[in-house]
């Protein structure tokens, strides 16, 4: 990952790397069915290090179905998936685990321990997954926490946290361990759109200033357009999230589902333009 930003992001614990021209993840025609009934029906798109994809979609059309299985928590009924190089999909549950390393997880509603202290629930993958020392996980959660701006809230509980803190605490809880790779699902649902903001900042930053490929699961059209037409960039007063130019929006593409087929990939412009009537009544 890149260095430099508020928190300078040590402990180096990544995992399986593809080549920096290879696409992190790949999805090559893949099916899915529960009882016979279809969920994706030939699903292909690739994702780019440092690079996001943004899937919109009505509810069932396969959205977060995408993200178990690339957490190998499902398995397709036919095609493939690869991540850094490696195909998953037909790979055992022991090797899967070394492959889950390079990937984190932001939880809709944020999922955090109520019994634990943002710290504790920060730095629990390392403390429980990693050779890290307490003082070095504890140094590394710090960083973390100050990276998305809570520097100061360390030790407080879940409960003393707001919701838009929560899901930042969720996020630094992902970024943790380092992962190459950070899926979101449904990430901003049910904050208000001050506070989403502050939720889309960080994903924006961690993503331009770290390095991180994204895959963000979303039905919240306006967080979906800032994320994709916005970047981070470091300049001698620190650190600011602005729009982003035609090139950089380019790095960040949007994909419709409908009834477990892509209809639509494409940047936020060409999503904006499309004429397709299922498309045109979705964003409005």
């Amino acid at each position: 990952m890149a260095q430099g930003t508020e928190a300078g992001m040590a402990a180096g614990t990544r995992r399986t790397v593809a080549a920096s021209d290879e696409p992190v993840l790949v999805f090559d025609n893949v099916h899915l069915a529960f009882d016979e009934k279809p969920i994706l029906r030939g699903v292909s798109f690739s994702l780019k290090r440092g690079h996001t994809k943004i899937i919109l979609g009505a509810s069932g059309s396969g959205k977060s179905t995408i993200l178990k299985l690339v957490l190998g928590l499902l398995r397709p009924d036919a095609g493939e998936i690869w991540i850094n190089g490696e195909r998953t999909d037909t790979m055992p549950e022991r090797q899967l685990m070394r492959v889950r390393g390079d990937l984190g997880m932001v939880f809709q509603e944020g999922a955090l321990f109520d019994s634990l202290t943002v710290a504790e629930n920060v730095g629990y993958k390392l403390s429980e997954e990693s050779v890290m020392t307490p003082d070095e996980v504890r140094r590394r959660v710090e960083e973390v926490v100050g990276f998305i701006g809570l520097g100061g809230f360390v030790d407080r509980m879940p409960s003393e946290l707001s919701g838009g803190q929560r899901r930042r605490v969720a996020i630094a809880r992902a970024m943790a361990f380092k992962p190459g790779i950070l899926l979101y699902d449904e990430a901003t649902t049910g904050l208000d759109p001050i506070t989403a903001t502050t939720v889309n900042e960080e994903m924006v930053k961690l993503r331009d200033i770290e390095g991180v490929s994204s895959i963000i699961v979303t039905h919240q059209l306006r967080d979906a357009f800032f994320v994709a037409t916005h970047e981070a960039v470091q300049e001698h007063d620190g650190l600011h999230v602005r729009p982003a130019d035609a090139a950089k929006a380019d790095e960040a593409e949007f994909i419709m589902l409908k009834e477990g087929v892509i209809t639509f990939e494409g940047n936020a412009a060409e999503l904006r333009a499309a004429s397709d009537q299922y498309l045109r009544e979705f964003l409005s």
